[in-house]
């Protein structure tokens, strides 16, 4: 049997001549076979563009996560290798904070340690000119009082009265040290040192319930 390709193609070219868009029905079968691979192809190309292209940009976005949650895995393992001396790291902070926390006096107890400082330098021989405790400032996690004092005496008994406050068994720290002759014809030579002695307490329960609502409120606003 000879097989004429041109006739072949005349004909299947001839289906498509003259297809009236409104009939597709009524179309030869070529023309309906094109017409029906070409929507099949449309809906695969949109299924693609619609499901697929986003299951890819998912799939991307876990693969940069990669090395991130690898690091991360890395580091907790080292933790997890290592937990016990952790603890013990934890339990000697603990402690350190404890015995920190001691050396604050809570409020009950200011009074004490301010005759504290009063007697460190009535115990060097010191005069005191002022002794004036300031406001309360209160912190996040203490509260800390300045107070203004003025003292005069000899220069090593302001030198030992400075190392007995620090001595002391709670936390007092001297700032804004000014030291002056109190009168250059004083042949005693005293001297008058100006400071400000900073003592720190712990917050009462009260105090740190109302440091909660403030926050509580400031988070709120934002």
């Amino acid at each position: 049997m000879n097989f004429d390709v041109t006739t072949l193609l005349d004909h299947a070219a001839s289906q498509f001549r003259g297809l009236n868009a409104r009939e597709p029905g009524q179309w030869p079968t070529l023309p309906k076979l094109a017409a029906w691979f070409g929507a099949a192809l449309a809906v695969v190309v949109a299924g693609w563009f619609a499901l697929l292209s986003g299951a890819a940009d998912d799939l991307q976005a876990e693969r940069d996560r990669e090395p991130a949650l690898k690091a991360d895995y890395r580091g907790k393992l080292a933790q997890a290798v290592n937990l016990t001396e952790l603890r013990k790291q934890k339990l000697q902070v603990q402690e350190y904070v404890t015995q920190l926390e001691k050396q604050l006096p809570g409020k009950a107890e200011m009074d004490a340690l301010l005759s504290d400082i009063n007697q460190a330098g009535l115990g060097r021989g010191l005069q005191f000119d002022l002794f004036r405790p300031g406001q309360v400032e209160v912190k996040e996690y203490y509260a800390e009082l300045p107070i203004a004092i003025r003292v005069t005496g000899r220069y090593h008994d302001l030198g030992s009265f400075a190392a007995d406050v620090a001595n002391l068994s709670r936390i007092v720290t001297l700032h804004n040290l000014n030291i002056v002759p109190v009168n250059a014809r004083d042949p005693s030579g005293n001297l008058a040192m100006d400071a400000i002695a900073r003592t720190y307490r712990y917050l009462d329960t009260s105090e740190v319930d109302a440091q909660r609502r403030a926050a509580a409120k400031a988070g709120a606003k934002k």
